[in-house]
């Protein structure tokens, strides 16, 4: 019904701000990604999604289109409410969300705060045939690159390097490089950190 609102940022707090539109003041839902993407100036647009219950009419912001498709599709599934599903994207980036469901990486899914075992693996489950479809993802390479990162990670950890670091250094190599194997990941992270 409403899939974006674009005006004035009145308020804005780690999970919702509030814009005027016209007069109007509009409390959007968000996550702490897309908390993350709101630049402090007035003027903001946020894609959204609007959820009718029988106990309350709630919207939801997000500063990109993929990150409302990925909402979506997790509240698609049984057992994942609008709150989980938030809380997903507030842990993990959309890319991440999306990614793990495509390589089936229970791990991953489960390490955010409120998701057991069973749910994650209904997530994948139910998700992993749309997000390869949808997104044109190869399930292959997917599972590779992973293999490929954690090891290479794993690796540079043991080197003593930060884990952040070095996860932004080796998802810019591999964006490069989609096909790149261990050794050259490890040696290129060597050389950028």
């Amino acid at each position: 019904m409403i899939t974006h609102i674009e005006g004035k940022l009145v308020e804005k707090n780690p999970t919702d701000v509030v814009i005027d539109c016209n007069g109007v003041g509009y409390l959007l839902n968000i996550s702490l990604h897309t908390f993350g993407q709101i630049p402090d100036k007035e003027h903001l647009k946020l894609y959204t999604y609007f959820q009718v219950k029988e106990d309350a009419h709630t919207l939801y912001g997000f500063s990109t289109k993929t990150e409302r498709e990925i909402f979506k599709l997790l509240i698609s599934v049984s057992g994942v409410g609008a709150s989980t599903a938030r809380t997903m994207l507030s842990s993990l980036n959309p890319e991440q969300v999306k990614d793990a469901i495509a390589s089936g990486d229970v791990g991953l899914i489960q390490s955010v705060k409120g998701i057991g075992a069973k749910t994650a693996q209904r997530v994948i489950l139910d998700l992993k045939d749309k997000v390869l479809k949808v997104y044109g993802i190869d399930e292959v390479s997917v599972t590779l690159n992973n293999t490929n990162k954690s090891e290479a990670l794993s690796a540079l950890e043991v080197l003593g390097f930060n884990k952040k670091q070095s996860e932004k250094v080796i998802d810019k190599l591999i964006s490069q490089q989609p096909d790149a194997n261990v050794e050259t990941l490890i040696k290129d992270a060597l050389k950028n950190l």
